[in-house]
């Protein structure tokens, strides 16, 4: 897919408030740790995570979206009026119905004419929804688009802590050791036409794969039956997801890099979905991309899930890693699994 006339005009980004140490994860894991003979810091080792966030308890997605809208808004050259669509694409939401976009849409008092919806792809869900107010722009039917997105991240780790803590089991943790590396945090993506070009970054397009025979690889529940069959959980082949994700990368970037002419030494910088240290450096390695072209965050933020890549850039943007004039590669990986790179002329 191509773009002539969009822009990615402004982000905004929410911290949630509260740090959780990976050594505080362990030590609430002490009997685990004790009986099966693990050393204290195994967690930070293989993952490369020291810290990550969480929301206040009780605390909503809406309202943690809202507030990364308002600060999107805040430094863009759009106004609430142009917004002609607002996507909500966390993985966590409110409620089943209504969207999550509702409540996030009153609360930025958007117009009535705003399309307002849900998007859900697991992580690439933020860069989905960019692709989506993207084509709206590009067909003429908006001015102008916001993609928002709230996770959290509390929940499910003191969920899986727990049942760590009753089977106090090896397979179980191996299973849930992703888990252990979610964050919380919100962002907001204001997408708009050629209007704003001097405040802008080009979205020049991307490209799309799939390997969904690897579905299963991560999963995240209950299912959504009435009532609910299953108990909340949260397990992820890890090995299987790295191994199949970085194949699917090396050829969604091959298609990437012909369709923009990019050479071989790849983009001038890129960011990534951030996972954690053994994921970042296999697939940099695959893709023959050096390490000082990429921005990383997992370190102390975690993996945020839909919130990780567009906040990575924004935060890498304020500290001047992306410079005017460089060719960006936002290369997002998802559980399904699904692969979306998008190319930006900053």
């Amino acid at each position: 897919m191509r773009y002539e006339s969009v822009m990615i005009d402004a982000f905004g980004y929410e911290l949630a408030p509260n740090v959780m140490t990976s050594d505080d994860i362990e030590d609430r894991l002490t009997p685990l740790y004790q009986k099966r003979y693990l050393k204290k810091g195994q967690l930070e080792t293989l993952t490369g995570i020291r810290e990550r966030r969480y929301w206040d308890p009780g605390f909503s997605m809406n309202q943690g979206a809202m507030q990364a809208g308002l600060k999107a808004l805040g430094a863009s050259t759009v106004s609430r009026a142009d917004i002609g669509m607002l996507i909500y694409a966390g993985v966590c939401r409110d409620q089943l119905e209504p969207a999550t976009a509702c409540a996030v849409a009153h609360g930025l008092n958007l117009g009535p004419d705003t399309q307002i919806l849900d998007v859900s792809n697991a992580c690439l869900g933020v860069l989905n929804g960019m692709i989506l107010v993207a084509n709206a722009i590009e067909m003429g039917q908006i001015d102008a688009g916001m993609v928002v997105s709230c996770e959290t991240s509390r929940e499910i780790i003191d969920l899986v802590i727990g049942r760590l803590l009753e089977t106090l089991d090896m397979t179980v943790f191996k299973q849930t050791l992703a888990t252990l590396t979610g964050g919380s945090g919100a962002v907001a993506v204001i997408l708009s036409g050629t209007r704003s070009p001097k405040t802008g970054h080009r979205l020049l397009g991307g490209v799309i794969q799939n390997a969904s025979q690897w579905h299963r690889l991560c999963l995240w529940g209950p299912d959504t039956g009435f009532p609910s069959t299953l108990p909340h959980f949260m397990q992820t082949d890890s090995v299987g997801v790295l191994q199949h994700g970085v194949r699917l990368g090396i050829e969604t970037y091959s298609k990437f890099r012909k369709a923009f002419d990019i050479g071989p030494d790849g983009p001038d910088k890129i960011i990534c979905h951030q996972v954690g240290s053994a994921h970042q450096k296999t697939i940099l390695a695959s893709l023959g991309i050096p390490p000082d072209r990429d921005f990383t965050t997992f370190e102390y933020l975690g993996n945020m899930g839909t919130v990780s890549l567009p906040m990575t850039a924004a935060i890498a943007d304020e500290r001047e890693f992306l410079r005017p004039g460089d060719r960006v590669g936002f290369l997002g990986i998802g559980s399904g699994l699904n692969c979306l790179m998008l190319a930006i002329d900053w």
